[in-house]
């Protein structure tokens, strides 16, 4: 639901984000702001400050940041609505009302409630199956995965007996209804209206969330039954796309520094049983945004282990274009031989995965896109140079880039210099190479646009001295060239506070980008900030007049006399204006 500004604003300011965060953090005052060492990475000297009068978070090292609603959802993995019904319990502040009516619609909240329950007996049915004389070949089946007992039970494993409707009989018994059961997904309708069971003769895994509730069920057939997997479809309580294998696991590991995204339960299983933790898995489909939307709250990065072969691959790049999408950080790990994960931990436990070095999601593409091309030719090396400076292109840091392009100078045998043109990074270039090859960029295909960085910084600058109050009479947002920077400015000049904008910010590195600038106001006096707006501001108007003077060149050949006149005219008016600081 889209809360009002008004309440939301009024939650923040009634919110102490000293409090919330020191129950996570010791934190130490120092002048205006807090200090403390940084809960979401490693370090020995405190960079996590904590700002009361902004209400918000910021660490100089990792760079995380927001208001307290973002603390909470980052150290908590909760959901926004989940921060924000929190926030208000702690300040005694109503939610408003149509919090609770979406939330709690009579009718929908019961059947919704009954499926829960519905799955968690079924669950506990499966369970006590396992261990029957009958279902031995279900329970053989997992110790021949070296499963142990422990193990079974803490992922509540089971087995579906080959009856008919063993378990719609077992849950009438319970007090549940033909509809509840179908509902759920456990049992189907024969053309002759009986009811029978969904899963029969099946190895089981309970699909559990991280509120520990049973969603669902996945289940493998042991005999010749063509559908080797099947899985509960959408229900009240559970949609696939959402939703990941082991979630109530991964939100009990505490400073989790990465997650290991699988393809099946086994893999995860046995990785877990061995010792390693922050292991998942998706649901018997590709990933989905949603899903790499939920895996980003618990680490700050993840690695894709698929299977090795063609289908594998294609699923390894689809799920680095989402985490990229989605700007999450995203490793390969591949396994060697074509092995899956279960194999590999069985073979060589969890020490062996230490000898793994994860794979960049650049280096994966690179490796994969060679493939693709004759590298034997120089046609296919060119292809190759050009769709390896695709993704290239967004490689930020330069060190980075610098190993990449080395490696494509060796494999295709362009020069650095073409190549840092086609990605688009002359910047790294000397001054003589940079003039030969700026107009000249991208070489091999086009160029992308770069950025003035004089201007950059001025507007950062005016944007830091905002959230000081400082100046709220001289900015206005249409001083701003970048977009960006100007949607900014409108929220601070509107009113609203720094901790707000972030809190609306979903994406993490803007979020983090606009944080770095607002935590960087000098700490000067009224009339040395004054100064420096002015100075910005200068930058900014001498930028508009260049423009605007370029502009006016570019068309002047083609004007008569007497519009040429008139255009001067107006030049000299509207430079006069923009030195006054005016729009012309």
């Amino acid at each position: 639901m889209a809360f009002s500004r008004v309440w939301l604003d009024d939650l923040v300011d009634r919110t102490d984000i000293v409090q919330i965060v020191s129950r996570h953090v010791q934190l130490t005052k120092r002048g205006n702001r807090y200090w403390g060492l940084c809960p979401f990475h490693m370090e020995k000297s405190a960079s996590f400050t904590v700002n009361p009068q902004m209400q918000m978070y910021y660490c100089f090292g990792c760079h995380a940041s927001g208001g307290a609603i973002n603390f909470l959802m980052e150290m908590e993995h909760m959901e926004f609505k989940e921060a924000v019904a929190f926030l208000a319990d702690e300040a005694h502040i109503p939610l408003p009302e149509n919090f609770n009516r979406e939330r709690e619609k009579p009718e929908i909240k019961g059947q919704r409630e009954r499926i829960y329950e519905l799955n968690r007996e079924y669950a506990r049915f499966l369970h006590q199956q396992l261990w029957e004389p009958k279902n031995a070949d279900i329970l053989n089946y997992f110790h021949g995965r070296a499963l142990t007992d422990r193990t079974i039970r803490k992922f509540g494993l089971g087995a579906s007996p080959s009856d008919w409707d063993a378990g719609t009989r077992a849950m009438r018994e319970k007090g549940f209804t033909d509809r509840e059961l179908q509902d759920a997904g456990i049992s189907l309708v024969s053309r002759e209206g009986r009811l029978y069971d969904m899963f029969r003769g099946r190895a089981m895994f309970p699909i559990i969330n991280a509120r520990g509730q049973v969603l669902g069920f996945g289940g493998r057939t042991l005999g010749k039954d063509p559908r080797k997997y099947m899985n509960t479809g959408d229900t009240l309580v559970y949609n696939k796309r959402h939703e990941i294998f082991a979630a109530n696991l991964l939100k009990k590991v505490r400073g989790l520094k990465r997650i290991i995204l699988t393809e099946g339960y086994m893999d995860v299983i046995t990785m877990i049983q061995a010792g390693v933790e922050g292991v998942v898995a998706t649901l018997g489909t590709a990933l989905t945004i949603e899903q790499a939307r939920m895996l980003k709250r618990y680490a700050p990065e993840i690695w894709v282990s698929y299977d090795g072969d063609a289908a594998g691959q294609h699923a390894i790049l689809r799920a680095l274009d989402i985490f990229d999408a989605e700007h999450v950080p995203a490793r390969v790990l591949d396994f060697p031989n074509g092995m899956d994960p279960d194999e590999y931990i069985r073979a060589y436990g969890a020490e062996g995965l230490d000898t793994l070095a994860p794979e960049s999601a650049v280096s994966y593409r690179m490796l994969r896109e060679a493939e693709k091309h004759d590298m034997s030719t120089k046609e296919g090396r060119t292809e190759y140079a050009i769709a390896c400076a695709r993704f290239l292109a967004g490689v930020k840091e330069p060190v980075e880039l610098e190993n990449y392009v080395q490696r494509l100078m060796i494999e295709t045998g362009f020069t650095r210099e073409v190549l840092l043109a086609q990605i688009g990074r002359t910047e790294t270039m000397s001054n003589e190479q940079q003039a030969v090859f700026r107009r000249a960029a991208r070489p091999l295909e086009s160029r992308a646009k770069g950025v003035d960085m004089g201007v950059d910084a001025a507007e950062r600058q005016l944007l830091s001295c905002l959230t000081s109050g400082t100046g709220l009479s001289h900015i206005r947002a249409e001083d701003f060239l970048s977009e960006e920077n100007r949607r900014f400015a409108e929220m601070l000049l509107s009113g609203k506070s720094a901790a707000r904008i972030l809190e609306e910010i979903e994406d993490e590195n803007e979020r983090g980008r606009l944080a770095a600038i607002l935590n960087t106001a000098p700490e000067v006096s009224e009339d040395e900030q004054m100064q420096i707006i002015n100075d910005c501001l200068e930058v900014l108007r001498a930028k508009k007049r260049d423009q605007r003077v370029e502009r006016i060149k570019e068309q002047l050949p083609s004007l008569d006399e007497e519009t040429r006149k008139e255009m001067l005219r107006r030049t000299s008016e509207m430079l006069i204006n923009l030195d006054a600081g005016k729009e012309g």
